[in-house]
């Protein structure tokens, strides 16, 4: 099962290394992780999307090891829990005269925008869950992904 952690962090050097290095310690991959600055500059939020690989104590063990760093403020596991998520990805497309009316329609159907134009390529903009992500990649497959940039998973609880 995949688990969203929500983690506010002292905006500080090295926090980023000893979170990270706390999960890869138990053998966990981080799969995504975001981390930015909150409405407080000194503040952090990272979010982080790991495996438990059927592990549920395990990561409840990481949770609390996590809580009791120095520099960690909270911890929320998403999951169970009603979220709202996201994800940014930059996707450069192999286009022709031809394609490009096609792969723009696509574009559209998903909310994506083209954000650049070349001879040979088109660069789109898409945000959004990660199955209308999975969705809008595997329709460009057959066009050709030239080049890809994910920004991972951020997320936030619903009120």
């Amino acid at each position: 099962m995949k688990h969203t952690i929500s983690a506010l962090v002292e905006n500080k050097f090295g926090v980023l290394a000893r979170v990270a290095g706390l999960f890869s310690g138990r053998g966990f991959n981080i799969s995504s992780l975001a981390v930015g600055e909150t409405k407080d500059p000194d503040i952090s939020r990272m979010t982080i999307v790991v495996d438990d690989q059927g592990e549920p104590r395990v990561m409840e063990q990481v949770e609390k090891q996590l809580n009791k760093l120095v520099d960690v403020i909270k911890i929320q596991d998403f999951t169970g829990q009603d979220y709202i998520d996201r994800e940014l990805v930059l996707v450069k497309i192999k286009s022709s005269a031809g394609t490009r009316s096609e792969i723009i329609e696509i574009a559209q159907v998903f909310r994506a925008r083209v954000v650049d134009v070349a001879r040979s390529s088109l660069v789109l903009e898409i945000t959004g869950a990660e199955d209308k992500i999975r969705a809008f990649l595997e329709l460009l497959k057959h066009f050709g992904i030239r080049e890809l940039v994910r920004t991972g998973k951020i997320a936030i609880a619903r009120s």
